[in-house]
């Protein structure tokens, strides 16, 4: 086969993956806007939201705005009535790096009572986090909480999993600090399709957990 044919090849699946890749994009949009809100005041009620956890520091050692706007949108659902139980689900795999106590200690900080916050330390993907949500917590009806393009794709894992799940959006990023988490995002919607293919299971499952 010449460098030429081979070169061919790899072109036209380099496009087919681009075309791939925007399909699935498209799709998680489309099938997801009816039930993303931006405001308090247009978004149903439910009982319980789940924040997905995010670091509380970039590597730089900056603070990291997904963080803080997640933390704010939360507190606004709170203090609307819109929610009144908050599952926090991140990463807590290293002693130093814990997500959902760091999103705990904040909200503690703006008012929302302990007892109205629950902790799940196995959210390491989002498809785990929507998945316990259910299978650990007993949650049908939820509102996650995180950036636009995040809760796109909680959403939509959520709707596969045939839960009644809607998002509510913190305020996003500038371009600059954004564009490389929106580049990933993209991937990590093929992701999903692949999880779903494949039937995957979260990383940990453990004892249930009532939210009273």
């Amino acid at each position: 086969m010449s460098k030429k044919t081979i070169g061919q090849i790899l072109f036209l699946g380099f496009i087919l993956l681009f075309i791939i890749v925007l399909s699935i994009d498209y799709g998680v949009e489309k099938q997801t806007e009816k039930h993303i809100f931006t405001n308090t005041e247009s978004i149903p009620e439910n009982s319980v939201a789940l924040l997905l956890g995010t670091s509380k520091y970039l590597k730089s050692g900056r603070k990291n705005q997904y963080f803080e706007n997640r933390i704010i949108a939360t507190e606004l659902l709170y203090k609307a009535g819109k929610i009144r139980k908050v599952v926090i689900s991140g990463d807590n795999s290293k002693n130093d790096y814990n997500e959902p106590q760091d999103m705990k200690e904040e909200l503690l900080k703006r008012g929302i009572p302990e007892n109205s916050i629950y902790l799940d330390y196995a959210g390491f993907r989002t498809f785990d986090s929507v998945y316990r949500m259910k299978e650990i917590f007993g949650q049908n009806h939820f509102t996650i909480i995180s950036q636009e393009f995040h809760n796109q794709r909680a959403v939509y894992i959520a709707k596969r999993l045939n839960l009644d799940a809607i998002g509510f959006n913190a305020k996003d990023v500038d371009v600059y600090n954004g564009l490389r988490t929106k580049i990933r995002e993209k991937f990590a919607r093929v992701k999903v399709m692949v999880d779903f293919i494949l039937n995957t299971k979260p990383k940990f499952l453990g004892e249930k957990i009532t939210i009273e």
